[in-house]
């Protein structure tokens, strides 16, 4: 007998037909022999209409109260899906986020997990019901109902596996598995029957919409193997993606695949005093705002004076440039600029810690194609850029074609 956690998306239990569907797949898995405890989202569009709601009411409200208006799409799905298991004859139990006890801090709309009690899952799997939690939840300890982000149930559905050690976490989504790249922007990308757990959390950290990074962390952190799966193919055989940490023959394949992301911004403020403690003055405030930084980017001094660029996501532009206006005020700084324009392409690949030459050839190729490149960061198994926004489709499908990814057996 097995423990998966199972994880359905807002696409798989958009409509009550999908969530019949879903709870007729979970049942298969129980009859196998099985111990099951199933993750879910809000239904599709759900959150996306309160958020319209909130926007209506008051955009700049309260956080603690846009959680609380947040963390209903997913009560509702846990309530139908233990519904729909009860009416085909399958014992099942719903709780939200705060029944669990999933403790979290108390950043309210990014809030992070600190502990999980298993003890009231255990309790019902010990009497063979199916345990239905709500993701993207918790709760602080001060008993507010606090939200994980965006695609925060990726991240509850991994963190239960880890505490209840489950033997697997599967992720239904509405694609078999993860590509080389969006088989939406290059139609014959190669599906990935195995990846490592370090590529995927580059490919999540660079944009791959498959999985949210917090989750792939969680898995990396304590070793807790994710399968990607599609809720809309046959479980008999289904195609997927295990991803989990990769052995030696992974180091083979040059590059995996090629991730990307036009949910960025990137911000310069210019003529600033070239001096220790300058990088702190101007991102400490951004930090404090919980506003996340990705490429970072200090130019050489010039008469004591330097120019400093980071990039955030194109949701926090707003707030991320009024700070950087009252830093730039406050140190005297010559120009004070943004742009939403932007967009993030990196090559992902094991293979690349063994070889030498993988970013030259990178930036050939996009020199080839006249694609100017703004700003480069780089890890041992990861070359990103920063381009303008409207070359970034042309930057993947050449990238994806002259590392010959449509040939790869991945």
């Amino acid at each position: 007998m097995a423990l998966i956690v199972q994880k359905y998306g807002g696409t798989s239990v958009g409509s009550p037909e999908r969530i019949k569907a879903v709870a007729d797949r979970v049942i298969r898995w129980v009859n196998r022999g099985n111990d099951v405890v199933v993750v879910v989202s809000a239904m599709s569009g759900e959150t996306n209409r309160m958020v319209s709601l909130i926007n209506d009411i008051d955009p700049e409200g309260s956080a603690r109260e846009k959680d609380m208006i947040l963390s209903t799409g997913e009560q509702v799905t846990i309530g139908l899906l233990s519904m729909a298991l009860q009416s085909k004859g399958q014992d099942a139990r719903s709780y939200t986020g705060g029944q669990v006890k999933i403790l979290t801090d108390a950043v309210h709309t990014k809030a992070r997990i600190r502990r999980i009690d298993d003890t009231p899952i255990r309790n019902d799997l010990n009497k063979g019901r199916v345990v239905v939690v709500a993701g993207f939840q918790g709760m602080d300890e001060y008993g507010d109902i606090t939200t994980l982000g965006r695609g925060g149930s990726d991240t509850t559905a991994v963190a239960l596996a880890v505490a209840l050690k489950a033997d697997e976490c599967q992720i239904y989504t509405d694609v078999d598995g993860v590509y080389t790249t969006d088989p939406r922007m290059v139609a014959d990308a190669r599906h990935i029957p195995v990846l490592g757990l370090e590529e995927m959390l580059e490919m999540a950290s660079q944009g791959s919409k498959v999985l949210q990074i917090r989750a792939v962390e969680f898995a990396y952190k304590y070793d807790m193997p994710i399968r990607v799966l599609s809720s809309f193919d046959d479980d008999e055989k289904p195609k997927s993606t295990l991803v989990t940490h990769e052995d030696g023959v992974m180091e083979d394949v040059l590059v995996r695949g090629i991730a990307f992301n036009r949910d960025e911004a990137q911000l310069t403020i210019a003529g600033v005093p070239d001096q220790p403690g300058i990088a702190y003055q101007i991102l400490g405030p951004v930090a404090d705002a919980n506003i996340e930084v990705d490429m970072i980017l200090q130019n050489v001094g010039r008469d004591g004076l330097t120019d400093f660029t980071f990039t955030v996501h194109r949701n926090d532009l707003e707030a991320a440039s009024k700070l950087l206006e009252g830093v730039a005020s406050k140190l005297e700084a010559s120009q004070c600029k943004w742009d939403d324009k932007i967009a993030k392409v990196a090559i992902v690949g094991a293979g690349m810690r063994s070889h030498a030459g993988v970013a030259s050839k990178m930036f050939k190729v996009l020199a080839d194609e006249g694609i100017n490149i703004r700003l480069v960061s780089t890890s041992e198994i990861k070359v990103a850029v920063v381009v303008d926004e409207k070359y970034v489709e042309l930057a993947v499908r050449v990238l994806h074609d002259a590392f010959g990814l449509s040939e790869t057996m991945a």
